[in-house]
């Protein structure tokens, strides 16, 4: 049992990791200090699914965590 949740930490860990890299929001260090940004825009298309998708592989991989302590 141990080992199916590790694998599925690792699995998970590199699916959030890749879900917020491939996030595009485009804020740089110049837009904080008064450049052009998007204060305002509703997510659409790819960017609402990475959005969900990085919420629901970060719930998981809570629950996982939460349930590898418990059987460790």
């Amino acid at each position: 049992m141990s080992t199916v949740l590790l694998t599925l930490q690792i699995i998970l860990s590199i699916l959030l990791s890749a879900a917020v890299l491939m996030q595009n929001k485009g804020t740089g260090l110049s837009e904080t200090f008064g450049g052009e940004s998007n204060v305002y825009s509703t997510k659409r298309g790819a960017d609402k699914v990475l959005h969900i998708a990085t919420i629901v592989i970060g719930v998981l991989l809570l629950l996982n965590t939460l349930a590898f302590a418990f059987v460790s």
